[in-house]
């Protein structure tokens, strides 16, 4: 089952809530911001958060505002004293993540955890016989774990020019990571990134001459795999600034995405069989909550004694106990950073076509207000 790791201290105290953001915090308050945090997986990590911390300053940063209104309100609800504010924030835009990072500027004067946990599979298809064929076999495990040899996905290019899995779910990470560098970058000061991650993340889906994924079918597993590149490249060049960035797996979780990929009555049929194999395999977290182990369990912990080349899993025993586990990720320091150089470049030539965009509307608008 591999090694359990040790959890911290438990924090107690609390204080009154505030509905708005606060330029300065105490040394004692943690500002933590979770992207996708309306439901699944950041809903759960929020709520664990809260449990462990009630000081925090949490902050949902979420594309689709309506939940997260709900979400706060269920947050809430068993924690009426808790600093929960919302952030509009779509990481598919390059314009809503600046909006977004200028905001959050504007109003911390600092970032402790950046969770990273917001991602898109969109129109995921599923080989139904080798789905039939595999759940029978000695490999139906490995299957569920990673889709390996059974999902791909459809993608397509977003307003800004990018591919929309590739600027989803790694593309404005990185970019939001790059804005907020002032607030996770300070003398003195340690900040930590996290990225939800997956087992489904390959080096075979992942290539660094197509590295937005234009030409495969595997999008997902490709930035998925770009993100556990990156976050070794983040390591590599801002351990010294004192920030420092992991990697978890979640785990098989049923959410809103897992949900997505096949029609309801086949959820229906599975799920009884899925819950029988999760006795013989940890990897069948199952639930969102226990889905966000390895990610709560990185708040507990101080970064200097973490392996950036782990990939840190979320597991649950068969008899429901969930804890996590340091993986080894197959990746290699030459890659990482070639795709940091690449990224780097990417991001100066979208920041300037934005910058173009920005001013032809201008224009235009301009050119309306003359003529009326």
């Amino acid at each position: 089952m591999g090694c359990r790791l040790p959890r911290a201290a438990k924090t107690s105290s609390r204080f009154s809530f505030s509905r708005t953001f606060c330029v300065s915090q105490s040394n004692m308050e943690k500002v933590v911001i979770v992207t996708g945090a309306n439901s699944g997986i950041g809903l759960a990590l929020c709520e664990r958060l809260l449990t462990e911390d009630s000081q925090l300053q949490l902050c949902l940063a979420c594309r689709n505002m309506q939940r997260a209104e709900a979400a706060r309100a269920s947050l809430l609800a068993s924690r009426s004293s808790a600093r929960i504010d919302l952030l509009h924030l779509d990481v598919g835009s390059v314009q809503s993540v600046l909006s977004a990072a200028k905001e959050i500027k504007t109003k911390y004067s600092r970032v402790d955890f950046l969770y990273l946990n917001a991602g898109i599979m969109p129109n995921p298809t599923v080989d139904i016989g080798a789905f039939f064929k595999g759940l029978f076999s000695r490999n139906a495990i490995n299957m569920f774990a990673t889709a390996e040899g059974l999902l791909t996905q459809q993608d397509r290019v977003n307003s800004d020019g990018l591919q929309e899995v590739f600027a989803t779910n790694l593309f404005g990470h990185f970019l939001l990571v790059r804005e907020l560098e002032p607030l996770l970058c300070q003398p003195g000061h340690t900040s930590r990134v996290v990225w939800t991650s997956s087992s489904n993340a390959r080096r075979s889906a992942f290539s660094i001459e197509d590295f937005q994924h234009t030409k495969g079918t595997e999008p997902y597993s490709s930035s998925k795999y770009a993100s556990d590149l990156l976050s070794l490249a983040l390591n590599r060049h801002k351990n010294s600034q004192g920030l420092f960035s992991s990697v978890t797996c979640p785990g098989l979780v049923m959410t809103n995405l897992t949900f997505g990929i096949l029609p309801s009555f086949f959820w229906t049929l599975i799920m009884p069989i899925m819950w029988m194999i999760r006795i013989f395999t940890n990897t069948f977290t199952l639930t969102p909550n226990n889905g966000a182990e390895a990610l709560f369990w990185l708040f507990l912990q101080k970064p200097e004694v973490l392996d950036s080349r782990a990939k840190y899993h979320s597991l649950t025993s068969g008899l429901g106990t969930k804890y996590t586990e340091p993986r080894q990720m197959d990746i290699d320091d030459e890659m990482s950073e070639v795709f940091y150089s690449k990224l780097l470049e990417l991001e100066k030539t979208t920041r300037r076509k934005l910058k173009e965009r920005n001013a032809d509307n201008e224009a235009y608008q301009q050119y309306l207000n003359n003529i009326e």
